[in-house]
C-alpha cells in the first residue's frame, strides 16, 4: 500500500509538498477503496432480478424511493412471444424489453450477476459492482425451466426454453436447416414452439405423459378438437408417452419413449459433423420450472418445495426482505393449498401490491393464484382458468355447464364458434373453474370467469348478468354464453333427472 502512495508523491511533487488540497483527497479515497472502507452504493430498495415483477415495482415506485434493479441478463425478455420469432411472425428484436422501461421510471438498472448475500448487513455482493447496501431487499429471481436428469440431458442438442440465448441458438439451427424437433410437454409454450418450428418446415414431434394436450389449461373434451387439428397440420403426437432417454455420442441421435419406440434423428454428413449449426436433431424440454432460489440456500430465508415462502403481503421471514413472482411459494385463491403459480400474470399484480404498501399508500393483500391463461393452436384460441374439472373433483362437490354460440351473430359472415365449460361447486354455488375454445380471441372471456371465481360470484347472480350485444361482437341479444352455462348447471340441481 505505502509503495503505491509513495509512486504517486514522486510523480507528482504537489501532492507531496501539500501544495494540493485535492491530490491529498485523492491519495485517501485510494487508501478507502484498497482497505474496502469505500462508502457503499446505497439503495432504498433494491430488486434482485429484472423480469415483468422487477419491472412493476420500478413503474409503481417511480422516484420515490431509489430503487436498484440487478439483471444479469443482457435483456428482460418477452418470454410468450418467443415462439413467434422462430415462426418468423415477429423479428428477434421485439422480443426484447427495451432498458427504458425501468430507467424512464428513476430507478437504476445494473447489469451485474449476485452472487451471496448478507441479510444480517444489508448487503448484496455482485460479479462486477462488488458490494451494495439496501435498505429493503425484494427478491425476483424468476425460474428456470427444468432439465430432466434423464440418460443424455447433456448431450449437444439438447435445450430448454426460456433465454435469449435460446431463442438465437433455435433460430439458427432451422435457418442452417435444422431437419427434426422433438418438444417435450404439451404445455402452451410446448405447443406454441412445435407449432412455430412445424410452420418453418421442421418435423416436429410433441411428446407429453398426459392423455391429452394443455392437461394443466383444459379438461379432454374442451382439447379433443384442438388435438385433431395438430396431428392435421402434420405435428406428431405422442402422448400417454414420455421420454426415458437420449441417445448419442456427443450430439443427439435419438429420443427413446416408454413404450419402446425410438424417434431417430437423421445422422450429420461428414462436412457438417462438429458444426453446432448444422444439427439435424434438436429435443426440447417443457416440462416446468423450478423456482430460481440456489442463491439463497444456505442462508435463513424459508424455502420450500415450491419457492420462497412468504405472506400475503409478499413479506418472507427475515425482517425488510419481500419476495415477488416465480421464485415464490404461494396458494391457489379458491382451495388455499399449495399452487404453482409461474406466470406474469401473478408476478406483476404481486409486485404492484407490494409497491403500494412499501409506499404507504393503502394495505393491500394479495389473494392467491387463479391461473387464468390463454394460447392460441392453428385457428384455435383456447383459455383456462381456476381449476379444471378434475383437479376440482379432489377438493369440492361440482357439477358442470357447458354453452355453444357464435362470436357473432350467426347470420353475420364473421361469426365463428366459440364453447365454453364452467364449473361451479354444489354446495355454494360458486364457480371454480372455466374453459373456453373459439375461433376468436378468448382472454377477455377467460377474465370475466376468473373475476366471478375470484369475488365469489354464485350461478345464482351469474344468470342475471347484464350483456351487450352487437352483430359483429356477440351472440343474438337473446342470449350470453357465461348465462347460459350459468343456467345449465343451475338446472341440473333443480331438474336432476335431466342430467
Amino acid at each position: 500500500m505505502s509503495k503505491i502512495l509513495f509512486f504517486y508523491s514522486l510523480t507528482n511533487p504537489a501532492a507531496s509538498s501539500g501544495e494540493c488540497a485535492r491530490c491529498s483527497i485523492q491519495e485517501i479515497e485510494i487508501l478507502r477503496i484498497r482497505k474496502g472502507k469505500r462508502k457503499l452504493n446505497k439503495f432504498d430498495l433494491l430488486v434482485i432480478g429484472g423480469g415483468p415483477a422487477a419491472i412493476t415495482i420500478a413503474k409503481s415506485i417511480q422516484d420515490k424511493m431509489k430503487v436498484g434493479i440487478i439483471r444479469p441478463e443482457d435483456h428482460s425478455m418477452i418470454y410468450c412471444a418467443m415462439p413467434y420469432a422462430i415462426e418468423g411472425l415477429l423479428s428477434f428484436e421485439k422480443t426484447l424489453k427495451k432498458d427504458a422501461v425501468v430507467t424512464d421510471e428513476k430507478a437504476e438498472l445494473i447489469r451485474d450477476k449476485v452472487i451471496k448475500v448478507n441479510f444480517d448487513a444489508k448487503t448484496v455482493e455482485t460479479e462486477e459492482s462488488g458490494e451494495i447496501a439496501y435498505g429493503k431487499l425484494v427478491i425476483a429471481t424468476g425460474a428456470s425451466p427444468v432439465m430432466p436428469p434423464i440418460e443424455g440431458h447433456k448431450l449437444k442438442g439438447v435445450m430448454t426454453f426460456k433465454t435469449e440465448e435460446d431463442l438465437k441458438e433455435i433460430i439458427e439451427l432451422v435457418d442452417n436447416g435444422l431437419g427434426k424437433a422433438v418438444i417435450v410437454g404439451a404445455g402452451a409454450i410446448g405447443i406454441e414452439l412445435a407449432q412455430a418450428l412445424n410452420e418453418r418446415k421442421v418435423e416436429t414431434h410433441l411428446v407429453d405423459m398426459e392423455e391429452y394436450v394443455l392437461p394443466n389449461m383444459v379438461d379432454y373434451e374442451i382439447a379433443e378438437e384442438i388435438q385433431a387439428s395438430l396431428i392435421k397440420s402434420g405435428i406428431n403426437l405422442h402422448l400417454k408417452n414420455k421420454v426415458t432417454a437420449l441417445k448419442g455420442t456427443e450430439e443427439v441421435e435419438g429420443v427413446l419413449l416408454e413404450n419402446m419406440q425410438i424417434i431417430h434423428f437423421n445422422q450429420l454428413d461428414d462436412c457438417s459433423k462438429g458444426d453446432d449449426n448444422k444439427l439435424s436433431g434438436l429435443v426440447v424440454f417443457a416440462v416446468g420450472m423450478r423456482p430460481s432460489v440456489e442463491l439463497f440456500k444456505d442462508t435463513d430465508l424459508q424455502i420450500e418445495r415450491d419457492g420462497i415462502v412468504i405472506n400475503n403481503k409478499m413479506e418472507t421471514n427475515l425482517k425488510d426482505v419481500y419476495a415477488i413472482g416465480d421464485c415464490c411459494q404461494f396458494t391457489s385463491g379458491i382451495t388455499g393449498e399449495v399452487l404453482s403459480g409461474k406466470l406474469a400474470t401473478n408476478a406483476v399484480p404481486m409486485g404492484r401490491i407490494l409497491a403500494n404498501n412499501l409506499l404507504g399508500k393503502e394495505d393491500r393483500v394479495y389473494p392467491g393464484f387463479f391461473n387464468g391463461a390463454a394460447t392460441k393452436i392453428n385457428n384455435y384460441f383456447i383459455g383456462g382458468t381456476g381449476l379444471s374439472e378434475k383437479a376440482a373433483r379432489k377438493f369440492f362437490d361440482v357439477e358442470v355447464g357447458y354453452a355453444e354460440f357464435t362470436t357473432a351473430f350467426p347470420i353475420m359472415p364473421s361469426a365463428k364458434k366459440v364453447r365454453l365449460k364452467l364449473i361451479a361447486d354444489k354446495k355454494t354455488h360458486k364457480i371454480v373453474g372455466g374453459q373456453l375454445v373459439s375461433g376468436e380471441p378468448v382472454a377477455d372471456q377467460v377474465d370475466k370467469i376468473t373475476m366471478a371465481i375470484q369475488y365469489g360470484i354464485t350461478l345464482e347472480q351469474l344468470v342475471n348478468f347484464s350483456y351487450a350485444s352487437q352483430p359483429y361482437q356477440s351472440f343474438y341479444p337473446a342470449h350470453n354464453l357465461i348465462v347460459k352455462a350459468a343456467e345449465e348447471i343451475l338446472n341440473k340441481f333443480t331438474h336432476p333427472d335431466n342430467d
